[in-house]
């Protein structure tokens, strides 16, 4: 019989950090229906969070995620054991940064409830590496979101060397349950799947500017207005699978596969001087110009929300969050932090 928490039941959440990542978990969850506590011990991480949800919220609106939600149903917390008193589950987006995490596991540790998952957002650390010294390893997963975690769909999961099977599948569900799109990874891969392929891309990208072959408009422009549009639909492999035509990958790789012994690719990322630094921020900022921050996030959310609505990417799910049997459609209320 399971030790976890049944998913029918869960009403409250708990995100540990209130930055990026666990201020857009924060939003998703509250759209879902959850009371959502966040633990952060930063003086201002409630001004913060409160911006993030606002600016969240219309995006989740337009997908139609937030009806019977409470926007509100959010308190920040400075005391770890307070944080996660009578949650469900907890989502840890803290800094990357092993130690930190090692020591921040093995308080979650001592303070969740027996039986309570612990996922992990980092963005490149094993289970296996972080979870060395807590008692309970078997409960902490792995549960790898994309930025921001309220729109992106995709969340790799994966579990450490001492990480139980139960806990796996349990995290898989319960992520599959609230509308994400869940890989439940085979083994641990240091950067997982999707972050080492984006590293790839990066840092080709690096090794073009740094040798003056290619600037910064022209590197994002080749994929917006190229690859990246196919991509959405059939992703990689079958944007290659599609490009051998009738005969398919086979004839793709018949006739292509020569040229990966050319020298199309450096693989090893060139050392980031100050110069490639400078070169790359001044890129951003001419490419950019004159959009704001504000203006490139808005327009961000707004095309990620027309893809996904024609796709249909992680909709289905998403889009049934009010029955009873699955999430609590109106989250109870709970008291608020001052701050």
């Amino acid at each position: 019989m399971s030790t976890h928490p049944t998913l029918e039941d869960i009403t409250t959440v708990t995100c540990v950090g209130a930055g990026t990542i666990g201020g857009g978990w924060a939003a998703y969850f509250l759209a879902r229906g959850f009371t959502v506590r966040v633990w952060d011990p930063s003086p201002v991480a409630g001004e913060k969070l409160s911006r993030l949800i606002d600016a969240a919220w219309p995006a989740l609106s337009e997908l139609d995620m937030v009806e019977g939600a409470d926007k509100t149903a959010w308190s920040v917390h400075t005391d770890l054991a307070e944080a996660v008193a009578g949650t469900g589950f907890v989502q840890e987006s803290a800094p990357e940064d092993l130690d930190l995490k090692r020591r921040l596991f093995a308080d979650l540790d001592a303070v969740c409830e027996s039986g309570v998952i612990i996922g992990s957002s980092t963005s490149g650390y094993t289970m296996t590496e972080m979870a060395t010294e807590v008692t309970h390893a078997e409960r902490f997963v792995v549960g790898h979101p994309f930025n921001p975690p309220y729109l992106i769909p995709l969340v790799e999961v994966v579990g450490g060397e001492k990480s139980s099977a139960e806990a796996v599948d349990w995290v898989a569900d319960f992520y599959t349950r609230i509308g994400k799109s869940v890989i439940r990874m085979d083994r641990e891969v240091p950067g997982f799947i999707a972050n080492r392929l984006q590293e790839a891309l990066w840092r080709e990208a690096l090794h073009m500017i740094d040798n003056g072959e290619a600037t910064v408009e022209q590197i994002d422009r080749s994929i917006t207005d190229g690859p990246g549009l196919r991509w959405p639909f059939h992703g990689p492999m079958l944007t290659f699978h599609l490009a051998g035509g009738e005969g398919g990958m086979a004839h793709m790789l018949d006739q292509f596969g020569p040229s990966l012994k050319s020298p199309w690719t450096r693989l090893i990322a060139p050392e980031l001087t100050q110069k490639l630094r400078d070169d790359i921020v001044a890129g951003c900022v001419d490419a950019s110009d004159p959009r704001t921050f504000v203006d490139l996030v808005t327009e961000r959310d707004a095309g990620i929300v027309a893809l996904r609505r024609l796709t249909g990417s992680g909709l289905a799910a998403a889009a049934e969050p009010a029955d009873s049997a699955t999430v609590p459609a109106t989250a109870p209320g709970c008291d608020r932090d001052e701050d």
